[in-house]
């Protein structure tokens, strides 16, 4: 388990990540957030002094499993597409 007390979990297929608390032993959900401001919301009512900047500071919050601040899973072609409008697949 990280040491780092908010975690932001890896984009979900449906979209939006779910973000959870380290606190007294255990994880607590926050919600699903599906931007930066859900997240900041989440953390104000965890009571996070300066959530905006917590966001960006690896000691507070870890992104795990996809960049910061991205909060949905990139498609891309499948392989042997021929063009556009061709079936995509989650990455």
């Amino acid at each position: 388990m990280s040491s780092v007390p908010i975690t932001v979990h890896r984009p979900s297929a449906s979209g939006g990540r779910r973000a959870t608390v380290h606190r007294h032993g255990r994880e607590q959900v926050l919600g699903t957030a599906h931007s930066d401001h859900d997240l900041v919301v989440f953390l104000e009512s965890a009571g996070v002094t300066d959530p905006d900047a917590a966001l960006d500071d690896p000691q507070r919050v870890e992104w795990r499993d996809g960049p910061a601040h991205v909060f949905h899973r990139r498609l891309a072609p499948r392989s042997g597409a021929s063009g556009p409008g061709e079936e995509l697949r989650r990455e």
